[in-house]
């Protein structure tokens, strides 16, 4: 990186050159773009984390679930420091450190490796677990799952659990692109409200009411954020 890209400070506006960036087969164009708003929001208003913070025990935990379009996730890290913006042209290269599933151990901010349906919201329940353990009461996880993963009966047990155990530094937000086969009557938050969750269900486009919902209070409860964006199909 250079030391003029070191010192910038990247905007949202950026982020579109910053995934213009990144080009070759098997993007996800759709996974990536559904999750850039709620990306963008989280990491440039609400996760407590940082370049200089990533061995930090009392950061913030982000697990990025919905790992198969991380395009939007890399121009995010980038655009706030973790990754030099120099990386984004070899995008899922052979000796490429940004592969088309993040890799924790070479994606730097990155917490664990993802992109397999079902895995992110079992090991922030399990993340969430380990800090009360650790008597850490600061840090929250957040993990970022898709609509489609509700698919996976894996999901299922984690929220189960979650709720009874009043697990309330875990919050998840579920990008609502109408992409899972197996729809929940009532919507997507109603699962989550019935194992005694606090959901909102908001517009995933919308950076105010996504930054309002994230920091909305749920004392005693994990917190849901479904953000509904466009179908994948349109």
């Amino acid at each position: 990186m250079t030391i003029i890209e070191a010192e910038r400070h990247h905007q949202y506006q950026d982020l579109p050159r910053l995934m213009g960036l990144m080009t070759g087969d098997e993007k996800h164009g759709p996974a990536a773009t559904s999750t850039l708003d709620a990306l963008w929001v989280l990491y440039d208003r609400v996760l407590r984390v940082g370049p200089e913070r990533m061995d930090d025990p009392e950061r913030d935990r982000f697990l990025l679930s919905k790992g198969h379009g991380p395009m939007a996730y890399y121009a995010v890290l980038a655009a706030k420091g973790f990754v030099p913006v120099d990386w984004l042209p070899d995008f899922g290269a052979y000796d490429s450190p940004l592969g088309h599933h993040p890799d924790r151990v070479l994606v730097p901010g990155a917490e664990i490796g993802s992109g397999s349906l079902g895995h992110g919201l079992p090991m922030a329940v399990g993340t969430a677990l380990g800090l009360r353990a650790q008597g850490l009461g600061e840090p929250r996880v957040w993990v970022l799952i898709g609509d489609a993963e509700l698919d996976e009966g894996s999901n299922h047990e984690a929220i189960a659990y979650a709720g009874p155990a009043g697990l309330d530094r875990l919050h998840t937000v579920v990008i609502d692109n109408s992409s899972a086969s197996h729809a929940r009557l009532g919507g997507i938050a109603a699962r989550f409200e019935a194992a005694g969750w606090s959901a909102l269900t908001v517009d995933g486009r919308d950076h105010e009411a996504l930054y309002a919902a994230f920091t909305a209070p749920h004392p005693g409860r994990p917190h849901v954020v479904v953000a509904r964006v466009e179908p994948k199909s349109a």
